[in-house]
């Protein structure tokens, strides 16, 4: 499975459109944020506060790690589906490899992929805000954000790779990706604020995992500038500058805690996981 999975890595970064298209999503929320939205979004209560900037770039940088998880594994799937069409997939069937290996080897390049971008991306936004006069995350902090980063990629890539198993051609692939590549900005809730939504539209952005993903990479980043900016500042503001801007969710009257935004992680890990190796091997 290690040979499988180590030609897979290859044939994606040998493919550079692939890599970029991989990205396409994050340069282009980047482009959005520079040119029109900037601190548009942010509620009237904390214009003026201290370290606004610091503040909103790690919002930023946050759903932008969990974009990073779900389109980077979405690219990486290419090579399945590359695979499919040119009936590649037909020979491995056809050896005594079995077909949950085949599967495992599929979803470990593409976790591969995605926490390779993922780091990657961590580390040019992290400099992003210390030019832009913020600081080094500690040392910490920096640890937690890579075991979510690990935790969040496994998530995504079990969900993608369940998507992805129902696509026969590149044409689908390719429809979809740009379907995900539009969606995820909001339901990562980077374009819009969650709070500035109707209530129905929350609820349904929170069915996604990759927004339990955003909210604990928020709550990592943002909780130094936050205790920066409202520092003397009554907590209630604070609190509903939290659930405005999707650093914490609210279910029935109640906080979700990062305990449970984890377990949905992992559940969801193991679930999509489960699903894609039983449609995988049905195909097969």
């Amino acid at each position: 499975m290690n040979v499988f999975t180590k030609r897979n890595l290859k044939l994606f970064f040998r493919d550079r459109s692939a890599v970029f298209f991989s990205l396409m999503a994050i340069l282009v929320i980047i482009v959005l944020y520079a040119a029109f939205l900037g601190d548009v979004w942010l509620p009237d209560s904390m214009q003026g506060l201290l370290d606004d900037s610091s503040l909103i770039d790690s919002w930023l940088v946050s759903g932008l790690l969990a974009v990073a998880s779900v389109t980077t594994t979405m690219g990486a799937f290419g090579v399945m589906i590359d695979d499919r069409v040119k009936k590649i997939d037909r020979d491995f069937c056809a050896s005594p490899f079995p077909k949950s290996r085949l599967t495992a080897g599929y979803l470990g390049s593409a976790f591969y992929i995605g926490t390779i971008m993922s780091v990657i991306t961590f580390a040019a936004a992290e400099l992003y805000i210390v030019l832009r006069g913020g600081d080094w995350l500690a040392p910490v902090p920096c640890l937690k954000m890579l075991l979510l980063i690990f935790l969040s990629t496994m998530a995504n890539t079990s969900v993608v790779c369940f998507i992805v198993s129902f696509f026969q051609s590149q044409h689908a692939f390719s429809t979809a990706s740009t379907i995900i590549g539009t969606a995820i900005g909001f339901l990562s809730g980077i374009y819009l604020p969650i709070g500035s939504l109707p209530s129905s539209v929350q609820t349904v952005i929170k069915l996604f995992p990759v927004s339990y993903s955003a909210s604990l990479f928020r709550q990592i980043l943002m909780r130094a500038p936050m205790k920066l900016s409202f520092e003397g500042v009554p907590a209630q503001y604070l609190n509903d500058f939290r659930e405005y801007m999707g650093v914490t969710y609210r279910c029935g009257g109640h906080e979700i805690s990062p305990l449970v935004c984890v377990l949905i992680l992992m559940g969801t890990a193991i679930v999509f996981y489960a699903l894609s190796v039983v449609n995988l091997s049905k195909k097969s």
